[in-house]
């Protein structure tokens, strides 16, 4: 009989899928389609456990080099790795805005001198290792902080005290390397008169403070780092590590926490961090998040402890599609079919992604109808993905391929339960009631035949959330996946 895992094994295990969980959810963020992130995480994932594992055996004569907690070390490799696709003529599979961000000053700022980076991740960086973890883990992914204390090994009694110290050593750290920056003359006058107004919660800041962090990003991104008190140290922590996109992350990262813990398994979420939630709450894991978490677990994290990391670690990050057997599907797996890259494949439901209250939907099919409702012929095919879902509003994808070539296009679809869209990227929004028009933006009008377009949009629902329907392209029917 083998050997059970160790209550450590188990919680290194958990720690390793809510890595990968985090990184993907960066990279989806950062991508245009649901093909292309996941395969910019598992490039970035692999990258970020080389780094990990070299830091882990030690620096130069065995002195352990600093470097960022787990997460967020994984979330700048998928930025880097972002930018090395840019660089390399894969840009196209970028999100448009991380585009124009890698081509400005602001993006040069988180590779450039070390002196003129983010007073945030230079503060991370500065901090023990445990205690970065500590401060990353309670404030940036939003995890309970019992849940935190269970992981690291510390005592859930103590772990609030330990957490404000920790917050008071990296306010120490910004405002000692906000010093060290190569600040003007003005900057530098007021760096003391901002350390002191915000030491206080009530103390006022003067006028022209207010009007120099106005229009100074390096002593505005001090000043919010600086101040503890008033909720913006997770902004200024995601914000000030990995740049584009650091706001828009937290917000996932929150409801995320929030849904899981709204499907009423706090207590389980140390051990199975990313599995699928009770009908509660009826939480649904982002794409491809549950297989591919589950299979990075079963290679890497059974293999190899994360702390340390064993000489095998890259061996297995580096071969992320290998055996697709979700080892955490609730369910055993009917039939077992062939690893299909995500490139040359269109992208389909999980298997674990169930609806609450099952009934015939024409996305719960796997394989494409190849004709409408009246028996033509299909000039497109609509593949709707459900990314995350949270008590009150959910995440979705949507990818129509078309059989003819497109100079412009406009996609429409039903929404059954009372859904509203409140905001929608890669495409223009109009809703009319239940009816939605999605239309081209200026960068991806045009589509090859036998191409894809895809967008994504955040929406709200009150209690039932079924997918779409009547899903058609430039006002003809598409057939559903």
């Amino acid at each position: 009989m083998p050997d059970l895992p160790s209550p450590q094994d188990a919680a290194e295990a958990a720690l390793f899928s809510e890595c990968w969980d985090a990184a993907l959810s960066y990279a989806d963020l950062c991508t245009a389609g649901s093909a292309a992130a996941a395969e910019l995480a598992r490039e970035a994932f692999a990258q970020g456990i080389r780094e990990l594992r070299a830091t882990e055996s030690g620096g130069v004569r065995g002195r352990r080099p600093s470097r960022l907690p787990r997460i967020p070390l994984l979330l700048t490799a998928v930025r880097d790795t972002a930018a090395a696709w840019e660089e390399a003529g894969r840009g196209h599979r970028l999100d448009p805005d991380l585009r124009l961000w890698l081509h400005s000053g602001q993006a040069a700022r988180y590779t450039g001198p070390p002196l003129e980076r983010p007073v945030a991740l230079r503060g991370l960086r500065d901090l023990q290792p445990a205690d970065a973890e500590l401060l990353w883990l309670a404030e940036a992914e939003s995890l309970p902080l019992p849940l935190v204390a269970r992981r690291l090994g510390l005592d859930p009694a103590t772990a609030a005290d330990e957490l404000a110290q920790v917050g008071r050593l990296f306010r120490d750290r910004c405002h000692r390397n906000h010093l060290d920056s190569p600040l003007d003359a003005e900057c530098r006058s007021y760096a003391r008169l901002l350390d002191a107004v915000t030491r206080s919660p009530a103390a006022d800041t003067p006028d022209d403070l207010s009007r120099h962090l106005a229009t100074c990003v390096p002593c505005a991104e001090a000043a919010a780092c600086l101040r503890l008190h008033g909720g913006g140290l997770p902004g200024a922590l995601t914000g000030g590590v990995i740049g584009w996109g650091g706001l828009a992350y937290l917000e996932r990262r929150r409801r995320a926490a929030e849904a899981r813990l709204g499907a009423g398994r706090p207590d389980r979420a140390d051990t199975d961090a990313d599995g699928p939630a009770d009908g509660t709450g009826r939480t649904r894991v982002a794409r491809h998040g549950l297989l591919v978490a589950a299979l990075l677990v079963s290679l890497l994290a059974l293999a190899v402890s994360l702390m340390p990391f064993g000489d095998t670690a890259d061996e297995g990050a580096a071969r992320p599609d290998t055996d697709r057997q979700p080892v955490a599907d609730p369910e055993p797996s009917p039939t077992s079919t062939p690893t299909v890259p995500p490139d040359t494949a269109s992208p389909k439901p999980s298997p674990d992604r169930k609806d609450p209250d099952p009934e015939p939907q024409g996305t719960s099919s796997a394989t494409a109808t190849t004709a409408t409702a009246d028996g033509e012929p299909a000039a497109c095919r609509a593949d709707y993905d459900l990314v995350n879902e949270w008590p009150d509003g959910f995440q979705a994808t949507v990818t129509v391929t078309t059989r003819d070539p497109l100079d412009s296009w406009r996609v429409g679809f039903t929404l059954p339960d009372g859904q509203r869209i409140t905001q929608m990227w890669d495409a223009s929004l109009d809703q009319d009631g239940p009816h939605v028009t999605a239309t081209a933006t200026g960068y991806n009008r045009s589509v090859a035949a036998g191409g894809e377009l895809s967008f994504g949009f955040l929406a709200s629902h009150d209690g039932t959330n079924h997918p779409p329907s009547g899903f058609t392209l430039d006002g003809h029917a598409c057939a559903t996946v």
